[in-house]
C-alpha cells in the first residue's frame, strides 16, 4: 500500500483538495485498497478546522466531498509514516524538512515537481487561493499533479 500524505500551510484550502482529489481519482481507477491518502499543515494556526468554504464548493463542483475533514499538523512520526509527503509550495518544503529533522530518504516532493517536465507549471508552486482568491488555479494546479502521481 502506498501512503501518501499532502501537505500546506494551514491544512485547510491546497492540502485537503489535494487529499480528496486524489481520493476521488484513486476511487475512480479501482485502486483504493492500495492507497492511504491523508493531508496535514505545516503551522497550527488552523488545527481542527475544516476545509475551507471556497475550497469545499471548488471541490463539490467536481462531484467531490470533503466532509470530516479537521487541518492537523505534520509531525517528525508523519516521515516514517508515509511513504511520500507531497508539499504544495517551496516555503511548505522547507518547513516540513525542517519539521521531519532532514529528508534522508527523498520522500519529501512538490506537488507540480511530479508532472511532465514539458509542461509550463512544472516545478512551479500550487496556487495558493488564500491570497488570490483564485480556486479555479489552485484547481488545475492540483488536478493536474494528482493525475501525475497516479499515472506515476
Amino acid at each position: 500500500m502506498k501512503k501518501i500524505l499532502f501537505v500546506c500551510h494551514g491544512n485547510i484550502c491546497r492540502s485537503p483538495m489535494a487529499e480528496y482529489v486524489m481520493k476521488y481519482l484513486v476511487h475512480e481507477a479501482g485502486k483504493d485498497q492500495q492507497y492511504a491518502i491523508a493531508s496535514a499543515a505545516t503551522s497550527t494556526e488552523e488545527i481542527g478546522n475544516p476545509v475551507y468554504p471556497p475550497a469545499r464548493r471548488k471541490l463539490a463542483e467536481h462531484g467531490i466531498g470533503c466532509q470530516g475533514h479537521a487541518a492537523r499538523q505534520m509531525t517528525r512520526a508523519d516521515y516514517q509514516r508515509y511513504d511520500l509527503l507531497i508539499g504544495m509550495d517551496s516555503a511548505n518544503i522547507r518547513n516540513m524538512t525542517r519539521i521531519c529533522g532532514g529528508d534522508p530518504e527523498g520522500k519529501i516532493v512538490k506537488l507540480l515537481d511530479l508532472i511532465a517536465p514539458s509542461s509550463n507549471r512544472y516545478g512551479e508552486d500550487v496556487s495558493d487561493p488564500w491570497y488570490t482568491g483564485d480556486f479555479e488555479a489552485t484547481w488545475q494546479d492540483v488536478i493536474e499533479g494528482c493525475q501525475a502521481l497516479l499515472e506515476e
